[in-house]
């Protein structure tokens, strides 16, 4: 839909208009979920995250004045959803990233999307791409999706997460580095097959 549209929307849907709400779950929500997903790696996670995103995002309507993009307000409230339910997983144990970006080259910019015609081996390198994401803690795995998966610019994630431009790009610089030496051995094993 274009801006003006949902805009439109967005008015009424503030009004309390019941169709004007469903047209905006229906136009968000796989976008949501697909997020939330990415960040929990786990479905019942996923649906949970996008079901508070969305009461969320019906108290604080009024609060949407229209002088960022709605998917960029949208995903600030996932966003924190996504961390804050991360954040309350006690038990998992995520790779710290430091400062040693080891001597890894680059993966050439494929291998970071996943295709669904692709072949086996490419199935089996999304696979271990996606074992290496859920391994990033949660605020390098949130600059990460937003930036390289959902394909968001700097500066939108960082009005999304509230972080300057040069912590967005220092942190995705080290989530990058950590999934290169992660997957450093895989496409080692691919190239000499």
């Amino acid at each position: 839909m274009s801006k003006e549209e949902e805009a439109a929307i967005i008015e009424r849907a503030k009004a309390g208009d019941k169709q004007a709400i469903k047209v905006l779950v229906d136009e968000y929500a796989p976008v949501i979920f697909r997020f939330s997903y990415n960040i929990c790696r786990n479905q019942d996670k996923a649906e949970h995250a996008t079901q508070e995103t969305f009461l969320s995002i019906l108290k604080k309507l009024n609060q949407f004045d229209n002088r960022s993009k709605f998917s960029t307000w949208l995903y600030t409230i996932v966003s924190n959803h996504c961390l804050m339910l991360a954040r309350s997983e006690k038990t998992r144990r995520h790779q710290s990233i430091d400062d040693d970006e080891g001597s890894v080259p680059e993966i050439p910019v494929e291998h970071w999307e996943h295709d669904p015609e692709v072949s086996m081996e490419r199935a089996d390198l999304k696979e271990h791409l996606d074992e290496a994401i859920d391994k990033l803690a949660p605020e390098y795995k949130v600059i990460f999706v937003l930036r390289d998966i959902e394909g968001l610019s700097t500066e939108e994630v960082s009005n999304i997460t509230n972080l300057s431009v040069p912590a967005v790009k220092s942190r995705l610089h080290r989530a990058r580095s950590f999934l290169r030496n992660e997957l450093a051995p895989i496409f080692s094993e691919h190239t000499h097959d």
